[in-house]
């Protein structure tokens, strides 16, 4: 087949989710014998001619200068181009800035159209009711647009079927399990093995920040510290640093060196993932390949990745019951949660069946589209 993997920002992946969900994509459909192209924004620029045996195809973004609103012009020059260049399949991330460039379609079958509908975008709390109101009239846009929708998440393919009646391919993000680890990650922060309190996330209303930060002062366990990994360079991250001041939380700011993340996951001890609008987020599954001990947020997609093998809370009182339940807790217990963890990673959540379930659905699709011919 030939394969193009649109609506991200690019490989090789310098920001993670869906860029490196198209890095890790794009290169095992390669190895699978198919021909793969990534469009990139023009300024990322890619050190070779191609990325593992995938071709990248730049496309002018002006990002630079017009920010977020210029991804829908991106992406309506994405599509164009594609349009032209004879791919049986086209592969978009996401619908926020894509979908009204599906016009361009115009009822064609070829190529195949495929969308990954990611996390519920409008019930983000950042946005107000008039751009909420936009979102989900861009959510219908591609719903109807689409050959195929593709959830990451049960609760997400759940949503598509009861509020469109539309099937959607179930087909996770991926993950690779984590065997080796190095404490000199800790000494940076001055921690020490088991004995602080870890979250990393985009820090965001709908994240539970406050939620889990607020159950930790109140179950008085202050002597272990609080580490909050994320950006804090924007009007809400600013909010947090000033509530928490004076406080044993400790807002350290982004770390993009994975085999540092990996190694703070698992000498942690308990990691907080407060998610609450997403699918299948990358970043709970990388704690529990990573065989952090997880507690996080209740709610559908959490509980369809994790089932019994995390605690889960709703309110700062459960958050305070569960750091004092688990800070001498049962040793047995947690290491069982954390080995059945890695061993879901291993069987549902590894990047090769992601690979293979996406070349089975672009070959059904296809092949589907020639019956309809």
């Amino acid at each position: 087949m030939k394969i193009a993997i649109l609506g991200t920002r690019g490989i090789p992946n310098n920001y993670g989710g869906f860029e490196q969900f198209a890095e890790y994509l794009s290169v095992g459909l390669v190895e699978k014998g198919h021909e793969v192209t990534v469009y990139n924004p023009h300024f990322h620029r890619c050190p070779e001619d191609m990325f593992h045996g995938v071709a990248v195809r730049y496309i002018y973004n002006p990002e630079l200068w017009m920010g977020a609103s210029a991804h829908f012009i991106y992406d309506f020059l994405c599509l164009k181009d594609a349009l032209k260049e004879g791919f049986d399949v086209i592969l978009e991330c996401g619908y926020h800035s894509n979908a009204p460039s599906y016009y361009l379609m115009r009822g064609r079958i070829k190529p195949l159209l495929v969308t990954n509908m990611d996390g519920l975008e409008w019930m983000r709390s950042k946005w107000n009711r008039p751009t909420r109101w936009l979102i989900r009239q861009l959510e219908k846009l591609a719903v109807n647009k689409s050959h195929l929708l593709v959830s990451d998440n049960q609760g997400i393919q759940n949503y598509y079927k009861n509020i469109f009646n539309k099937e959607s391919a179930f087909i996770p993000y991926g993950a690779e399990p984590v065997l080796n680890f190095d404490k000199s990650h800790l000494q940076p922060f001055s921690l020490e093995e088991q004995a602080y309190y870890l979250l990393i996330a985009r820090l965001e209303p709908e994240n539970n920040i406050e939620t889990i930060l607020d159950g930790y002062l109140i179950s008085k366990q202050t002597d272990i510290p609080f580490i909050v990994i994320g950006n804090i360079e924007n009007k809400y991250g600013n909010y947090l640093k000033m509530k928490y001041t004076d406080t044993s939380i400790r807002f350290v700011g982004s770390i993009y060196d994975k085999h540092a993340l990996d190694s703070l996951r698992y000498y942690a001890s308990i990691y907080f993932h407060g998610h609450s609008v997403g699918g299948t987020n990358p970043s709970l599954l990388e704690a529990m390949a990573s065989q952090a001990f997880i507690i996080a947020h209740d709610n559908e997609f959490n509980g369809s990745v994790c089932g019994e093998n995390a605690y889960y809370f709703t309110s700062k009182e459960d958050v305070s019951t569960l750091i004092l339940a688990n800070r001498d807790g049962d040793g047995r217990e947690r290491k069982k949660m954390i080995q059945q963890n890695l061993r879901t990673v291993y069987q549902d959540y590894s990047w090769n069946h992601i690979v293979e379930s996406y070349e089975n659905l672009f070959l059904n699709g296809l092949e589907s589209n020639r019956v309809t011919e």
